[in-house]
């Protein structure tokens, strides 16, 4: 039995986490063994550095946030490749793409961004819990990092992500919806993964 990756992206407050445990809960009911992954991970030695930047601690380019969020990944790459040879299905809050969106939405180019990440594991499904930036505002009214804080960057965020949804394994969802109907439509598409031979 192969492994299955399944990344959940979109904004903060879009769902992700919740969606993540969800879906992870509704595997595991199924009899596959599961992980569940948040990136950035924060237990790490590049993930620390990562909060500190968040948190006006240090003060790094757009270019050097990136390569962190993607050293961040790397750090993880052999382990997640060991689970998915072992059959495991690995759900992530966040992967690849986030870089691409954040990254594009401040300048940098989308070709160089996903070309750093061509030795991790690919998806077999991404999901986009879309929302407007302002609903990511109205869910989290305080304590916000940097970037939850600039509403013309999430915008461009939102469009980098939207235009990455036109690739194969996309499934682009309305999250500004109840939280049962997403969950419906996670664990349909879900579910015609787990059923492939």
């Amino acid at each position: 039995m192969t492994g299955l990756l399944i990344a959940f992206e979109g904004l903060d407050q879009s769902g992700k986490q919740t969606q993540a445990e969800l879906v992870s809960e509704h595997v595991r009911a199924r009899g596959r063994e599961c992980r569940l992954l948040s990136f950035p991970d924060y237990a790490t030695p590049i993930g620390s550095e990562i909060s500190k930047a968040l948190h006006g601690e240090r003060e790094y380019g757009p270019d050097v946030m990136q390569l962190m969020y993607v050293a961040n990944r790397y750090e993880k790459r052999s382990e997640m490749a060991d689970a998915l040879q072992h059959g495991v299905v690995l759900v992530c809050d966040r992967y690849l793409a986030s870089s691409i969106a954040y990254g594009e939405a401040q300048g940098l180019d989308a070709a160089w961004l996903c070309d750093i990440q061509r030795h991790l594991p690919r998806p077999d499904l991404t999901i986009l819990l879309d929302i407007a930036p302002e609903t990511a505002v109205q869910r989290k009214a305080s304590g916000r990092d940097r970037y939850e804080r600039d509403l013309t960057l999430l915008s461009r965020v939102r469009q980098s992500y939207q235009r990455q949804t036109t690739h194969d394994g996309w499934l682009r969802l309305n999250g500004e919806r109840p939280r049962e109907a997403v969950s419906a439509d996670v664990v349909n598409a879900v579910e015609t993964l787990l059923a492939r031979p």
